[in-house]
């Protein structure tokens, strides 16, 4: 089963995931969607210091909202908030020093958060693809910890603060990859069978999809999506992907053309009018799963995930400094 999705996973990437797939798709986007002042509103941006998420801190930037940087490395960091702030001339640019892939740190951080900011939308787009199985000094498989739990304990932890806005919104950057995969909850960390980095971190963004569903059935007042940004020629792409980007790159979209749908679904008043939890490709929705590609998960594997999810969650909480 796994060759044909991945064939046709394929043949769908070259025609739509790809510069040329983005030029055809943005010939029905309305420039006015995006062309919104968001001043005074205020933006989480994981990851934000190169690839997708300084393009979407950029973007939003650009239109006069306050952006929080949360990102691991604080010398590029710091590089890039000084880019952001120059080329668009917004000095509400904030960073925000953290790994995503260690949970105490990000409890830590996001209840010192709350209690100095509003937040209007988060947006989790940091990941990481490891191709080597390496744990994290908590014992976390480092993919998981990083696309999964990351992401599943600084949304939770944030859900208060989004709730007090008028409109708010959780945006996560998941992948196209993750239509290879059926969710799999008996292996969350990757410790049986060879590990192979490209379909772990597809697992992950499939994990993601089912995430979003599952908070925006949960929590009516916030507005979730999770999207695709495409193949786009990224830092992390060269790094994670050297093959894939070598027989690609001609062919691979900017960062400003995979950041567009973040940014649109960020800060349209289009994107809301559309249900919460979907998952979304260049701006409209799209299926989350591959014709005849069987991997349709029960319902009770979805609603198991979240409870492994809060387990591994509430552990690192207790043993959090400050919570």
């Amino acid at each position: 089963m796994s060759w044909y999705r991945n064939a046709v996973w394929f043949v769908k990437g070259l025609r739509e995931y790809t510069r040329s797939g983005y030029e055809s798709a943005s010939k029905r986007f309305s420039a006015v969607d995006i062309d919104v002042d968001v001043a005074g509103k205020s933006f989480l941006v994981t990851g934000a210091n190169s690839g997708i998420g300084k393009a979407t801190a950029k973007e939003i930037a650009k239109r006069g909202g306050t952006v929080h940087m949360v990102c691991r490395n604080k010398e590029r960091a710091e590089e890039a908030k000084e880019e952001i702030m120059t080329e668009t001339g917004n000095q509400n640019i904030f960073l925000h020093i953290l790994d995503m892939s260690n949970p105490k740190d990000i409890w830590k951080f996001a209840e010192n958060f709350k209690n100095e900011h509003k937040l209007d939308v988060l947006i989790n787009n940091a990941g990481c693809m490891v191709n080597q199985r390496e744990l994290t000094e908590d014992g976390l498989e480092k993919n998981f910890a990083t696309n999964t739990l990351g992401t599943y304990i600084l949304t939770t932890a944030l859900l208060p603060l989004l709730e007090k806005e008028a409109d708010p919104r959780v945006i996560t950057v998941s992948s196209g990859g993750m239509l290879v995969q059926k969710l799999s909850i008996s292996d969350l960390q990757s410790e049986n069978g060879t590990f192979d980095g490209t379909m772990v971190y597809a697992q992950n963004k499939r994990q993601q999809v089912v995430v979003t569903e599952q908070w925006a059935k949960a929590h009516r007042k916030i507005h979730f999506s999770v999207m695709h940004p495409g193949w786009a020629d990224t830092p992390a792409v060269r790094s994670s992907m050297p093959d894939f980007y070598q027989k690609m790159k001609n062919a691979l979209r900017t960062e400003a053309q995979g950041a567009d749908t973040v940014v649109w679904l960020a800060v349209s008043p289009e994107a809301t009018k559309l249900p919460s939890g979907l998952f979304f490709q260049d701006r409209q929705p799209v299926a989350t799963h591959l014709p005849l590609a069987r991997t349709y998960s029960p319902p009770e594997d979805e609603e198991k995930l979240m409870e492994m999810l809060e387990e591994f969650s509430q552990k690192f909480k207790s043993t959090s400094p400050g919570t």
